[in-house]
């Protein structure tokens, strides 16, 4: 397994540049190990809802979980209010941050992480497939 550690800066968008990061280092199938930061804006897709909800206040991102690969991201993210309410989701594009994100990703030599249309979903969802390479 290799390990990569980043640290995004303030007005970064976090799925974007996790995306893009995934894309320079050639990641086929990542994973997120560890988040923490603040966000300024919130843009989440709650469970089982076609719309997306955006919250522009200052949050703590407590946990960031998921997969990042050069064919796409599926990460939910669980914040926290100036009170301590948590709220979590699917992250999607437009979550922007404002002081930090510091994220550590793991990413598997074995596999590669690939989407696809599911027909019973109806969503791109992850295939995973043996790296040929890897026996």
């Amino acid at each position: 397994m290799k390990v990569f550690a980043i640290r995004l800066k303030p007005n970064e968008d976090l799925r974007q540049s996790l995306k893009n990061f995934a894309i320079q280092q050639d990641i086929k199938a990542g994973f997120i190990l560890s988040a923490i930061g603040s966000l300024k804006q919130a843009t989440i897709r709650f469970a089982n809802q076609d719309n997306i909800t955006v919250l522009k206040e200052k949050f703590e991102i407590l946990t960031l979980n998921g997969t990042i690969a050069t064919t796409g991201v599926h990460l939910h993210i669980a914040i926290s209010d100036k009170q301590g309410k948590t709220i979590g989701g699917h992250l999607v594009d437009g979550s922007i941050i404002y002081t930090t994100a510091e994220i550590v990703i793991g990413a598997s030599e074995e596999f590669i992480f690939n989407r696809t249309l599911d027909e019973q979903t109806g969503y791109l969802e992850l295939e995973i497939v043996k790296e040929i390479n890897s026996e």
